[in-house]
C-alpha cells in the first residue's frame, strides 16, 4: 500500500452538535442507528450515568466488533439494519427511549478497505454491502440485471444523466465475462460518460447510486423514521445527519409532515381544534459542518443534519 492509499482515520461528522442536540440525559435511553466505529456512541456514553442506556445498531460486522472491544455495559449491540428498531426494542422489552441519532451514509472504514468494494479508489471485488455476512454483491447484481432495471438504479439512486449510456456499456462489457471489479466498473463507466462536472470522478455517481441501491438505504430510511417518531418519549429527540440528497429530501419532507397537523378533506365537519396535534416540533434549522470541521474533514462537506422532538401524546 502506498501513502496515497493509506486509509484516512475514521472522523465523526457535526459530533459536538449531534450530542447537543440529543440532549442527553444522564438517566436516559438512546439508539444510536449507525454505531459505525463508536464516534457518537461514545460521546452519548460519556454523558450518560450509570443507569443510563445506549442500544446502536449496524449492519458491518466490523462495527459491531469494534463495538465489542468498548466492553460497556450500558452499551447494548445490535447486527441489524435500524430498520429494525421497533421490533428489537420490543425484544428488549424497551418502551419509549430519550433519544435516536441516524448517522447515515458509509463511514470512512467502508470507504478506505479495499475489500469492501465501495469506491473506485482501489481495485477490488466488486462487492459494496454494507453487512458482508449476508445478502447479493453488486456484481452478483450486475450479471443479472436489464439494461432496463440498471438504467432506473443508476439513475434514480445516483442522479445520474448518462444512465441509459452506462447501463448499455456494462450490459455489452459482461458478454465477454463478469463485470466483477471496482476497477472493470470504473472503466466502463468512464469510457460512456461524455462529460463530467469538474473534480469529479465520471464514476462517482454510478457507484454512489448501487451503493444505495444494494444496500436499500433509502428504503431503510423511510422504514425506520416513523418507527423513531413511534418509540420516542414525549421530550425526545430524533436527531439525523444525512450526507445525500435523496437521504435529506427523505427526512426533510417527514419532519416537516410530522410537525404540522394532518391534512383531511375541505369538507369533513371538524373542528381544527378536534384534529390530532403534530407528532414533531421541529428545533432549528438545517445545519450543517463549519468551513474548519470541512476544510478538517472534507469527507464532511456534504453533512445536513436536522432535529426534532416529540411533541405530546396524541389524543
Amino acid at each position: 500500500m502506498n501513502a496515497a492509499e493509506v486509509p484516512a482515520a475514521h472522523v465523526t461528522v457535526l459530533l459536538k452538535e449531534a450530542l447537543d442536540a440529543l440532549d442527553v440525559k444522564p438517566g436516559g435511553v438512546y439508539v444510536d442507528g449507525t454505531f459505525g466505529r463508536g464516534g457518537h456512541s461514545r460521546a452519548v456514553l460519556e454523558r450518560l450515568g450509570p443507569a443510563g442506556r445506549l442500544i446502536a445498531f449496524d449492519r458491518d460486522p466490523a462495527a459491531i466488533a469494534a463495538g465489542r472491544a468498548l466492553g460497556d455495559a450500558r452499551l447494548t449491540l445490535v447486527h441489524e439494519a435500524f430498520s429494525s428498531l421497533d421490533a428489537v426494542l420490543g425484544e428488549l422489552g424497551v418502551v419509549q427511549v430519550d433519544g435516536v441519532l441516524l448517522d447515515l451514509g458509509v463511514s470512512s472504514p467502508q470507504l478506505d478497505e479495499a475489500a469492501r468494494g465501495m469506491s473506485f479508489r482501489f481495485d477490488a471485488p466488486l462487492d459494496m454491502r454494507m453487512d458482508t455476512s449476508r445478502g447479493q454483491t453488486v456484481a452478483d447484481w450486475l450479471a443479472e440485471a436489464s439494461v432496463g432495471r440498471m438504467t432506473e438504479v443508476i439513475r434514480d439512486y445516483g442522479e445520474e444523466r448518462f444512465a441509459h449510456a452506462i447501463a448499455k456499456a456494462i450490459a455489452t462489457a459482461r458478454t465477454g465475462g463478469a463485470v466483477a471489479t471496482t476497477g472493470q466498473l470504473a472503466a466502463i463507466v468512464e469510457k460512456a460518460v461524455r462529460t463530467r462536472e469538474p473534480g469529479q470522478h465520471p464514476a462517482t455517481r454510478t457507484f454512489q447510486a448501487l451503493r444505495i441501491f444494494i444496500n436499500q438505504e433509502l428504503e431503510e430510511l423511510t422504514r425506520v423514521l416513523p418507527a423513531c417518531v413511534n418509540r420516542l418519549g414525549t421530550g425526545g429527540r430524533l436527531v439525523v445527519i444525512s450526507f445525500h440528497s435523496l437521504e435529506d429530501r427523505i427526512v426533510k419532507r417527514f419532519m416537516r409532515d410530522e410537525s404540522r397537523p394532518p391534512v383531511l378533506p375541505a369538507r369533513l365537519p371538524i373542528r381544527a381544534a378536534e384534529l390530532p396535534p403534530p407528532r414533531l416540533r421541529l428545533i432549528g434549522k438545517a445545519l450543517r459542518p463549519a468551513a474548519a470541521e470541512v476544510a478538517a474533514n472534507p469527507r464532511s462537506r456534504s453533512a445536513v443534519m436536522r432535529v426534532a422532538e416529540r411533541a405530546g401524546s396524541e389524543a
